[in-house]
């Protein structure tokens, strides 16, 4: 008998219901979706504006070097018009001196002497002036032509010589800082040695005096 009440009792409880996942809410779902395209927005116009930054930084350190590069190019070729005055007035100083051999400046008068070596000792001066401002001379005795370089004024017959090397500078050249300031007078050498034949560059040649067979 109790057993029976017992089942009765409990058939007559409700029974508890499992509780429901409740779904998620539109809005919410909406709401999450807002704030990662805003976050998307931001990140993309945070790397516009560090691109930007950058692109700002590195225009202003190539402007910076370019000014940096044309103040010394400006301090360096100002004197360009000047030196080119000077440089007349060294080649007055030369001719002077060459007009007079070795020989006849050991025999001329102290007096003479004391002219030219006063000559060559302002000469020196105004070379190391000029080189203290970036002006150089050169003279390309010997060396091969450039026509960067050197001007030409004639050919000479020097068998001593490859062709196309400078036998004479008439007149010397100067640079200024890597740009030329003017440009050497040479004389070029012609006719020169000829390369040494290649004693392998007719192995496979017929013999002197023989007569290559034809076909048949």
């Amino acid at each position: 008998m109790m057993t029976d009440t017992r089942r009765a009792s409990a058939a007559a409880e409700p029974e508890t219901a499992a509780p429901d996942i409740a779904a998620p809410d539109p809005a919410v779902r909406a709401g999450g979706g807002e704030a990662a395209d805003a976050a998307a927005v931001l990140a993309r116009e945070a790397a516009d504006l560090r691109d930007k930054l950058l692109r700002t930084l590195a225009e202003m350190e190539n402007l910076r070097r370019r000014t940096e590069r044309e103040v010394a190019e400006s301090r360096i070729y100002a004197i360009t018009s000047f030196a080119r005055d000077i440089l007349a007035v060294a080649d007055n100083m030369a001719r002077a001196q060459q007009t007079l051999r070795a020989e006849l400046k050991e025999k001329a008068d102290p007096s003479v002497k004391a002219l030219l070596e006063g000559v060559e000792l302002t000469e020196r001066e105004l070379l190391k002036v000029l080189e203290k401002h970036g002006v150089r001379k050169f003279e390309p005795q010997r060396e091969k032509f450039d026509p960067n370089l050197h001007q030409a004024m004639y050919e000479v017959l020097d068998p001593s010589l490859p062709p196309g090397t400078v036998a004479q500078v008439v007149q010397a050249g100067y640079m200024i800082g890597d740009r030329m300031l003017r440009p050497a007078l040479v004389a070029v050498a012609k006719n020169g040695p000829r390369a040494a034949p290649d004693p392998t560059a007719n192995d496979n040649a017929d013999p002197p005096g023989s007569d290559p067979v034809g076909d048949i």
